[in-house]
């Protein structure tokens, strides 16, 4: 039997290339692991405990390391999880199972392209049409009572970000971001008829 592995993939800051890096199970819980870029200008470093898992993370948006931790069940067993940057919204890592790690890292490149577009840094969203659009479909959604919490609750708040939506249940805090910088981030909304906060894998 072929031993489960775990596909991590982030944006260098120096060389600003696609890291993916592929690991055993065994050997990402056997000892801290330091998973370098080959132009040797950053690392992603990920310790795993019993119950969790440490992540730093190198990021090209805002030049920073940031530190995640994560449970541990959650990094070995998801399709793909996520990670964004928090001063920009726009996601700075993805762990899991090689197919989905991989679209989602064409869709944060294009992201990335984008954002390198904006040289007078003066807009107010990373794709200030999609963001419109998305905003729209939201509405549009709310309208016909789509929007709920997997606790049962209605009530939910709107954070909009540079390049990302986030609904937040009022009632027990539970979070669901939305991508909001590039075309399919916006056909992926268009095909949900309803939005779950809080649901499994959502951070």
């Amino acid at each position: 039997m072929e031993e489960p592995k775990r596909t991590l993939a982030y944006l260098c800051p120096k060389c600003k290339q696609t890291v993916v890096v592929e690991q055993t199970v065994f050997r990402l819980a056997a000892a801290p692991s330091k998973l370098p870029c080959p132009c040797g200008g950053s690392a992603l470093q990920v310790e795993m405990e019993a119950d969790h898992v440490d992540l730093t993370v190198p990021c090209l948006y805002c030049g920073e390391d940031h530190h995640v931790r994560c449970p541990a069940h959650a990094f070995l067993h998801e399709k793909a999880l996520a990670f964004s940057c928090k001063a920009t919204g726009l996601d700075c890592l993805y762990v899991g199972e090689e197919g989905p790690v991989f679209r989602a890292v064409r869709r944060l490149e294009e992201a990335a392209a984008q954002m390198g577009e904006k040289a007078d840094g003066e807009t107010s969203f990373l794709n200030e049409t999609i963001m419109t659009e998305v905003l729209g479909e939201l509405k549009d959604i709310a309208g016909r009572g789509g929007i709920s919490c997997a606790c049962g609750s209605k009530d939910y708040k709107v954070k909009v970000h540079y390049s990302s939506v986030e609904l937040e249940c009022a009632h027990c805090g539970a979070r669901l971001r939305l991508p909001a910088a590039t075309g399919e981030d916006l056909e992926d909304l268009c095909c949900q008829y309803t939005l779950t906060i809080g649901g499994k894998g959502e951070r």
